[in-house]
């Protein structure tokens, strides 16, 4: 089918090159034109304007934004909305929070244009394996999307989760729960390398690939990490968090659910910035206040 696609950063641009494997007809739009040239030598069609984007598509048109969530999908989608017509689709696949995929997709709906939240999991490796997708939005247009949405997930990895914000509400947890994850891999590679006994944790992680009750594709990750170097010299603790857990703890206060492992792990990540914590020259010195313990010097 037709689609106009806006974003061609890695992950957008691994998308259409899987549509195009499908042989969907897409037509590309980056704001850094290079990249549109690029994907065109491998099938897309390229637009170099919005105006233009919109005047190729096929009617009813209907086109993924794949930009950075916040202003920037805010405002692609403000631009498209004044371009399109009734019966027409936007699919937002970044990662927005669902408060306000619900309020975009009123504003828009008040002028006859659906509007379809995708979430995406997958990240780098989607090209080869799939995309896993949780839709959020109204029947009608999620069932004519479904072809697109069939064709860049894997067996079974397409679900519509339910209406307007269902598919951005899902990924939220989803990452949230992926935050936890990550952080008793990372506390138990920790024990592990710091133990008396010279362990590789490549192949331990592997091993634990192999019918243990831990494996997961984060594993097969980290063991790709470890093989390379499990010191990690080259790598800076410094973990960044794009939203979706602050958003997921949020949402648990705001539900009255104890979510303790996901709310510490985003606070971990939150320490994984400090260079030197103020909270804990806090507890050096109280220590020292009370009981006298040695406080080291800078």
């Amino acid at each position: 089918m037709d689609l106009g696609f806006i974003g061609l950063g890695r992950m957008g641009a691994n998308m259409v090159r899987r549509l195009l494997l499908d042989k969907h007809r897409i037509v590309a739009y980056n704001r850094t034109a290079e990249k549109t040239h690029e994907i065109m030598t491998e099938g897309a069609d390229g637009a170099f304007s919005l105006p233009e984007l919109v005047g190729m598509l096929a009617r009813p048109r209907a086109i993924w934004v794949m930009v950075p969530s916040g202003d920037a999908t805010e405002s692609m989608i403000e631009e498209l909305a004044k371009l399109l017509e009734p019966g027409d689709t936007i699919v937002d696949g970044g990662n927005s929070n669902f408060h306000d995929t619900v309020r975009r997709h009123a504003k828009v709906a008040a002028q006859g244009i659906s509007f379809v939240d995708a979430g995406v999991s997958g990240g780098i490796w989607g090209l080869e394996i799939g995309y896993c997708l949780m839709v959020g939005g109204e029947p009608e247009p999620v069932m004519r999307l479904e072809p697109v949405f069939r064709s860049l997930a894997p067996a079974n990895g397409y679900l519509h989760a339910g209406g307007p914000g269902a598919g951005h509400y899902v990924k939220m947890v989803h990452n949230g729960i992926e935050y936890g994850l990550m952080q008793a891999y990372a506390e138990g590679f920790e024990i592990l390398h710091a133990s008396d006994y010279k362990l590789d944790l490549a192949a331990i992680a592997d091993l634990w690939m192999h019918g243990s009750v831990v494996r997961s594709w984060l594993l097969e990750l980290a063991a790709s990490a470890f093989s390379q170097d499990q010191d990690l010299i080259h790598v800076k603790g410094w973990v960044a968090d794009s939203g979706e857990g602050r958003w997921t703890v949020q949402e648990a206060l705001d539900k009255d659910v104890p979510a303790p492992v996901i709310t510490l792990s985003l606070l971990s990540r939150f320490r994984s910035r400090q260079d030197d914590s103020y909270q804990a020259k806090v507890l050096a010195a109280l220590r020292n206040e009370f009981d006298g313990h040695a406080v080291k010097a800078e």
